[in-house]
């Protein structure tokens, strides 16, 4: 292992999201209200998001969850499709929601614009209030995450995720997502780490699959984001579904595979799938509460099922954070990046 004065930023920035999170919950109650009563029982025919990066994969998570939640479909629509083409948008009775961190990717400022001018009621799911995108929205849920320093978002994007929930909970009155929230802040706490030996196995590896189906595929594409940008392992995140398909071809004794899996109805499809993988040879290392191949990393339980797996990406952010180390690289300095993009 290299000897590297690594900062503790990221480590730090995320040990802080169950705080973060709960004060959130508390403090965005008049917003979340304020969103209930805008939709009452006629909930939006469509509800579309524009996202970059991690958070990106928070409004993936809110997809799933509101579609399986309320029928209600979400799309995400591209925002060079305002940005760059200049197209307008038919969007009447719509909810268009914009996740950023900073509120100032200009891309996203345009989409947000043009989706407002169709039609669409704007909900802006920031961490800078008095940013363009949230000056501009209709309705602002403030993450309150504080500053994030480290390159690598942690606590935002679990914070986004979690407003999110908290928005889906709010327009279907999903009981058990909601009390599942009120619990979430204690198991983001009582997280655990990942075994050592994945440490050992991805320091080594050249790729890594990291798996998921439904909520939890927004879990895994964050997590392969982070194998990528901050530890320089090449991660491709895919549906249990559609590795089968064509991925299933390079995955061969050792190939290390991360999954998902909440304890809900797809797991007998998960496990069928992981089963199929270990029978090849993949080394799986699952984030799970129910029983699968591989090895397995259990996490606290918040009585819904689609938060519990919430949960995992923290103990993957120590595991990317210690392989980085592992292969000679600063966590805190992932080369070429830097925390605002702004993309036309």
């Amino acid at each position: 292992m290299a000897d590297i004065d690594a900062k503790p930023g990221m480590l730090v920035e995320a040990a802080e999201a169950g705080s973060v999170v709960a004060a959130l919950l508390t403090r965005e109650k008049p917003v979340l209200d304020a969103l209930r009563r805008r939709f009452g029982h006629n909930l939006p025919p469509v509800v579309t998001t524009a996202a970059r990066g991690s958070s990106d994969q928070a409004a993936s998570f809110f997809k799933y969850l509101m579609e399986l939640g309320s029928g209600v479909p979400v799309a995400s629509i591209g925002p060079s499709v305002a940005s760059v083409y200049g197209r307008p948008l038919r969007l009447a009775g719509a909810l268009h929601v914009t996740v950023s961190q900073s509120g100032e990717s200009p891309d996203l400022i345009a989409l947000q614009k043009a989706a407002k001018a169709g039609g669409a009621f704007t909900l802006a799911v920031v961490n800078a209030p008095q940013s363009p995108i949230a000056r501009a929205a209709d309705l602002v849920l403030d993450l309150g995450a504080g500053p994030e320093r480290s390159v690598a978002a942690t606590k935002s994007f679990i914070a986004s995720a979690a407003a999110l929930a908290a928005a889906v909970a709010a327009l279907t009155g999903d009981d058990t997502l909601a009390r599942g929230l009120d619990t979430l802040p204690a198991a983001l706490d009582a997280a655990p780490d990942a075994p050592a030996d994945a440490v050992r196995t991805l320091a080594d590896a050249a790729h890594v699959y990291c798996v998921g189906r439904g909520p939890s595929l927004a879990i895994a594409s964050e997590a392969a984001l982070k194998f990528k940008e901050v530890a320089a392992v090449h991660a491709e995140p895919f549906s249990l579904a559609e590795v089968m398909h064509g991925p299933l071809a390079l995955v061969g004794r050792g190939f290390p595979v991360i999954g998902f899996v909440p304890d809900d109805a797809g797991t007998r499809h998960a496990h069928d799938a992981l089963s199929r993988l270990d029978s090849i040879g993949a080394d799986l290392l699952t984030f799970s509460n129910a029983a699968l191949p591989g090895t397995p990393v259990k996490l606290p339980q918040t009585g819904a099922p689609a938060l519990d797996v919430l949960v995992g990406i923290l103990p993957l952010y120590r595991l990317v954070h210690a392989v980085a180390l592992a292969r000679g690289r600063d966590p805190e300095a992932p080369p070429h990046l830097a925390k605002v993009t702004r993309t036309a």
